[in-house]
């Protein structure tokens, strides 16, 4: 038997204190079920239509709010598998080694077959003391939780649980249904909220239920629509709360959209491929939580990288560092359509007729054809023109040639 101390006892305290905002939250959906429900839908409503459109509208939007909140709050979060954790000589080649150059490379001989591309701001191996083990990529360590989160986003005490892979298309439809539900209250109970101003109602316990019903709904709904709205905008990027404060850090530098590979792909990280399971909150989320795919370019291996500080290389796509070891399987698809990976790079490139250009210039090129048979002075200008704006330098010479 384990023994018990202060430290044990103050934990205990401390995960009782945790289930505060959780049965807060209980408590105030149990009353406006009886308020919503029971004293504004069958007790105050005279139109039987009205009150049958209500309840099942009410009902299902009810369902679909305490389910995905029950998913948020009951699925674990994932941990970092095995294969990311030191072996026992491992830890004590570490343990013997100080803290600089010698204790990185005993971390970067480990890591050496791993799928990891990020660093740390100083360009280390991201290496958790607490769990000793290697950090995938967008994995952060929960001080609450005192565990490694894959993709952690944020520790949510509302949910009492860390938001990351396993949970976080939950925690989306979560704020999407509990939005809905408080319009939807705010909106059907607006007019018998008006009737209570204006003395309307019988004088019954159910207009103070509808009064502080609408105020309840009407809050929530200013609450939650602007949080929902900027993890809608998260989803789009394809980042974490984490990363929106602080962005990942590669190779080759820093990157905000590291990650990113547009929208519809971003989309699809998160709630899957197929759309049938989007709004219910089952796991369809893609991938293993270890290893993502990025929109980064590919680069000379044997140049040298860009420390952190100088993160230059992040401007010009061409620079990025592309991961050399192999995605995993089930994130490796989203890169094998057209413009996938390459999808936030083109954007900052040529348009679609510079594009057909260079390729119209490197086909004649090719064929040692001239571009024009007219040496007009003013063809032969804009000839020049085109070939300096969208053909590498490389391939100038070759074409001029031609």
């Amino acid at each position: 038997m384990a023994p018990s101390g202060p430290g044990s006892v103050r934990r205990r305290c401390r995960r009782v204190l945790y289930w505060i905002p959780v049965v807060f939250i209980s408590l105030l959906l149990g009353w406006s079920y009886y308020a919503y429900a029971i004293q504004l839908c069958i007790v105050s409503m005279e139109n039987i239509g009205e009150q049958v459109v209500c309840l099942i509208a009410y009902h299902l939007l009810f369902a679909m709010f305490v389910w995905s909140y029950w998913k948020t709050i009951f699925t674990l979060p994932m941990n970092p598998s095995k294969e990311f954790h030191l072996s026992y000589a491992e830890k004590e080649l570490l343990e013997r080694e100080p803290r600089g150059e010698a204790h990185q490379e005993v971390l970067r001989r480990a890591a050496r077959d791993l799928p990891i591309y990020t660093r740390t701001m100083s360009g280390a191996i991201r290496y958790c003391d607490r769990c000793q083990l290697i950090k995938p990529d967008r994995c952060h360590h929960c001080s609450v939780c005192d565990k490694c989160i894959l993709k952690m986003d944020h520790h949510c005490p509302w949910v009492n649980n860390c938001v990351g892979f396993s949970n976080y298309k939950f925690f989306l439809l979560f704020l999407a249904y509990s939005l809905l539900y408080c319009l939807f209250i705010a909106a059907t109970d607006l007019q018998y909220f008006i009737k209570f101003w204006t003395n309307g109602l019988p004088d019954t316990q159910a207009k103070f239920h509808i009064m502080f019903l609408f105020f309840a709904a009407a809050m929530f709904s200013v609450s939650l629509s602007s949080l929902f709205g900027y993890h809608c905008w998260l989803v789009s990027k394809n980042k974490s709360t984490l990363e929106a404060f602080r962005s990942p850090v590669f190779r080759h530098g820093t990157d905000k959209n590291g990650f990113s590979l547009g929208f519809s792909k971003n989309m699809r990280q998160v709630f899957g491929d197929e759309k049938k399971y989007w709004l219910l909150p089952i796991f369809s989320s893609l991938g293993d939580g270890c290893s993502f795919p990025t929109c980064l370019v590919n680069q000379d291996p044997e140049q040298p990288s860009t420390p952190a500080g100088l993160n230059s290389s992040s401007k010009n796509p061409e620079n990025h560092q592309f991961p050399a070891k192999p995605l995993r399987e089930s994130q490796s698809h989203l890169l094998t359509d057209s413009q996938s990976w390459t999808e936030n790079s083109t954007n900052l490139g040529k348009g679609k007729a510079g594009n057909q250009c260079c390729r119209w210039m490197e086909e004649a090129s090719r064929r040692k054809a001239p571009l024009a048979s007219c040496s007009h002075p003013l063809w032969l200008d804009m000839q020049n023109t085109l070939i300096l704006a969208f053909v590498p330098c490389w391939k100038r010479s070759v074409i001029i040639e031609a």
